[in-house]
């Protein structure tokens, strides 16, 4: 088990995805909140059974998977829906996130969680690694990105934590906004080295 976890957040859009790549090409282990929500509701899984029940077949595929933007905008603008569908799957996200920390190998591992601070997950890492960027570029990169319309994701932003609360929890900061690649890649490189010294002290 890693001796070490940070927990790596920021809003929709922020580029938790590309910042965790490329600390996975520094060897360290990464254990996604996102990539757990799709495995417990794999095909056949009883997630998934349970919800095709409450909500209707239509919100399962041909391929005998979650039709996962047609239930996020029904739990969207549905609070009932979502307390349901929050309370089946959170204890079983929790459980398979909780396995997989402990099979971690690599001095420090990366929990990737975008509800990191919203869920309490903060208890369960040692720092807070925020992705910061402006509203404005959220919907901008989402939009290009996922099938959701400008205003699906300012409700999903609504939903979120503010970027000044998520900052005011932040033990590090990496800015991913009005940067290039290679200027992220820099505060990764700088923040993998400071992580390794303190595992070691």
């Amino acid at each position: 088990m890693s001796e070490f976890i940070i927990g790596l957040t920021g809003g929709i859009g922020s580029g938790k995805t590309t910042v965790s790549d490329m600390f996975a090409e520094l060897g360290v282990d990464i254990i996604d909140a996102d990539v757990v929500a799709r495995q417990i509701v794999e095909p056949g899984s009883e997630a998934l059974i349970a919800i095709k029940n409450y909500f209707g077949s239509e919100y399962i595929n041909d391929q005998h998977q979650l039709n996962r933007s047609k239930l996020r905008t029904q739990v969207f603008n549905n609070p009932t829906d979502k307390q349901w569908l929050n309370k089946l799957l959170h204890p079983l996200i929790r459980e398979k996130m909780l396995q997989q920390l402990k099979a971690a190998l690599s001095p420090y591992c990366i929990l990737v969680a975008p509800l990191l601070l919203e869920n309490g997950l903060q208890k369960l890492v040692n720092r807070v690694l925020v992705i910061d960027i402006d509203e404005e570029n959220q919907i901008k990169r989402t939009v290009l990105r996922d099938p959701s319309s400008a205003e699906e994701v300012k409700n999903i932003i609504a939903s979120q934590m503010t970027r000044k609360t998520r900052l005011n929890f932040a033990d590090d900061i990496i800015k991913n906004q009005n940067t290039t690649l290679s200027e992220v890649q820099q505060q990764v490189s700088i923040l993998h080295q400071q992580y390794l010294a303190s595992v070691s002290k």
